[in-house]
């Protein structure tokens, strides 16, 4: 499992390495361009979800477990982008490649 380290207080949240692959390519990107948005994720095990607001001021680093890449999904960065897009990155499942 892979971990986002959010704000000061560097709150940990998991993800498993290749959903933080895709997602830190989405964030990163947001980031870049100063784009302010909201990442929102299910809790596992956990009807609701939880949601923080991403911020090119806020502190944010990305610890994975592997120290390899996985390849990346490019229907899979492309729905998060446009999720993204719309101001709320929704971690969401992998679809097929293609």
């Amino acid at each position: 499992m892979g971990r986002l380290l959010y704000g000061p207080q560097e709150r940990e949240i998991e993800f498993a390495d290749r959903v933080l692959a895709h997602v830190q390519v989405v964030i990163v990107n947001k980031l870049r361009r100063s784009e302010s948005f909201t990442l929102s994720w299910a809790e596992i095990g956990e009807d609701g979800r939880t949601t923080v607001w991403m911020h090119p001021a806020v502190p944010i680093q990305f610890q994975f477990d592997s120290s390899k890449s996985p390849q990346l999904n490019n229907a899979w960065l492309r729905d998060l982008n446009a999720a993204a897009a719309r101001g709320d990155l929704r971690v969401s499942e992998e679809p097929a490649p293609g």
